[in-house]
């Protein structure tokens, strides 16, 4: 590790409860709700997350995917009439997981719509794709705005604001096309609105990374757009994650769960959908992809999620994945406004990454690839470490590392997340 060489900052770790996902765990008895709260929040026992991904809502389609209501479902008259907002307080459980979310901490709260309302597009429907009219442009940065004012009046302070979900795809439920020029065109619009009610703007959560990579290039190529986009968003589904964005702005992995057909609790069984395989995909996503922020996508959902949590309502219970503290051995650990520190390990077996937190202490998370116990040597700052376990049987489990040394010693199980703490 060459801790004199540092390279992007962190702004968070996160995840999303769109599509009503938390009347789901508002439907458990009052101590398994806190239960899952300490799960995702909690910095000390739990993954210690910092950021919250907000879903602003389209009219229900009567699918799985509902999000919530919109804020304005009836066309108020044209793009020119005055506006009919609307607001219950609720938007789908959000609001309540968003002030728990600030009890815990978390001070990032990243807004994103998945589309319009029907009567602003040109196929005049919430769903199935469809283009943003070009009259109603200035509305639709207002409504998004108006959504983030709306959060403000619940005391939470939106930070980050997305106008469009994988504008790249088309799906039988709330979806919206962008091209990457009319995502910049667009921007441009959003901009200024939100500057004005002190919100940074997002683009553009294509559906993989490749692609993200040619909206990141026209807002690049564009110096108005250039200057209002803040974060560049991208998602691993359809392309991975194969090296940074071309950009100088932090850039976020904003959506991400593997693909697979059943619910899975599994470290390491090889599936593609284990808690291994999350843990690989956070560590190409710092290293290969050089991103600023992780954000997973659900935290908890029904029967074969790929989220971190399963709630099944029959019984009121929960299970909850190896995923989850795979992402916990980075979240709770590397917090806001730490720095990645270059680092590198001989064996090619060992997948590594170190960063420095803003109160000096220092992590270094080693993934051991291998199906053998592997033995090596870190160098660290002198002080108190402790390590962590994540494997098929201990989760985040201490073991505290004797002296206050900078080289240390490490005996690494054979598939397995070992992270060093240093304070």
């Amino acid at each position: 590790m060459d801790r004199h060489r540092t390279l992007q900052r962190i702004d968070g770790f996160g995840f999303s409860q769109a599509f009503r996902r938390n009347e789901l765990v508002r439907a458990l008895p009052a101590a398994s709700q806190r239960e899952i709260l300490d799960l995702w929040l909690n910095p000390r026992t739990g993954a210690g997350l910092s950021i919250l991904r907000l879903g602003i809502g389209s009219s229900p389609t009567g699918s799985p995917y509902d999000l919530m209501s919109s804020i304005q479902p009836v066309d108020p008259g044209g793009p020119d009439a005055p506006p009919r907002y609307v607001w219950d307080g609720d938007d789908g459980g959000q609001v309540w997981l968003a002030k728990e979310a600030k009890r815990y901490g978390v001070k990032r709260f990243y807004a994103d719509a998945w589309s319009a309302p029907g009567y602003m597009k040109d196929n005049g429907s919430d769903s199935n794709g469809g283009s943003l009219l070009p009259e109603w442009r200035k509305a639709y940065a207002n409504y998004l705005v108006q959504y983030a004012k709306f959060y403000a009046r619940e005391g939470i302070r939106v930070t980050d604001l997305g106008f469009t979900n994988e504008p790249d795809l088309t799906v039988s439920y709330a979806s919206m096309r962008f091209t990457p020029a009319e995502a910049a065109d667009f921007v441009k619009v959003l901009g200024p609105v939100a500057a004005r009610a002190g919100i940074k703007v997002a683009c553009c959560d294509a559906a993989g990374w490749s692609q993200q990579r040619e909206y990141t290039k026209a807002i690049e190529a564009d110096p108005v757009a250039r200057k209002w986009v803040a974060t560049h968003t991208g998602h691993p589904y359809v392309s991975p994650v194969d090296g940074p964005l071309p950009t100088d702005r932090p850039t976020w992995m904003s959506e991400w769960s593997p693909n697979g057909d059943t619910w899975n609790e599994a470290w390491d069984d090889g599936s593609g959908y284990d808690g291994f395989a999350v843990a690989r995909q956070i560590h190409d996503s710092f290293t290969v992809g050089g991103v600023s922020g992780y954000v997973f996508w659900f935290g908890a959902s029904r029967g074969t999620t790929r989220g971190l949590i399963q709630i099944d309502e029959a019984t009121a219970t929960y299970r909850v994945a190896k995923r989850l503290w795979a992402l916990a051995a980075y979240s709770r650990f590397i917090r806001p406004g730490a720095v990645r520190l270059a680092a590198e390990a001989p064996d090619p077996a060992l997948k590594v990454t170190a960063f420095r937190n803003a109160d000096g202490s220092e992590v270094v998370e080693i993934l051991n690839t291998a199906t053998t116990e592997v033995s090596t040597r870190i160098r660290t700052k002198p002080g108190r470490a402790t390590s962590y376990l994540t494997d098929t049987a201990h989760s985040l489990t201490p073991t505290p590392l004797p002296g206050r040394h900078t080289g240390r010693d490490l005996v690494l199980p054979p598939r397995s997340l070992t992270t060093v703490v240093v304070r």
